[in-house]
């Protein structure tokens, strides 16, 4: 495996930065950057094959449609779930009065069946 990649973005080449800046004298030219390999962090992240944010949303705007289409939804995902509702005795603060008092709050608590 390299220890680099190539940004992903089509357009990362045309973006006018100081970082894409190469070559010499009068042949200089916009290059697409390049992505180091040498975190497992970046490896394993989306930041493997683009530069930066702005190139990963650049990216996904221009392909929106043939990455949905990639792995079609027709209908929602459904999970069964418990859920239990618990009146308990808390505390809060009232600054009017410079006091705790004390209030009925309603914990949910969900779970999977």
């Amino acid at each position: 495996m390299s220890d680099f990649n190539w940004c992903h973005n089509p357009n990362c080449h045309k973006i006018e930065t100081q970082s894409r800046i190469r070559g010499t004298g009068d042949n200089k030219v916009l290059r697409t950057r390049k992505i180091s390999l040498n975190s497992e962090w970046v490896r394993e992240s989306i930041y493997a094959y683009f530069c930066n944010q702005s190139c990963l949303y650049q990216f996904l705007n221009k392909f929106k449609n043939e990455i949905a289409n990639i792995r079609p939804v027709k209908q929602p995902s459904e999970k069964p779930i418990i859920v239990e509702k618990t009146k308990e005795q808390c505390d809060r603060y009232n600054y009017r009065t410079d006091r705790s008092e004390p209030f009925m709050a309603t914990r949910t608590t969900i779970s999977l069946k």
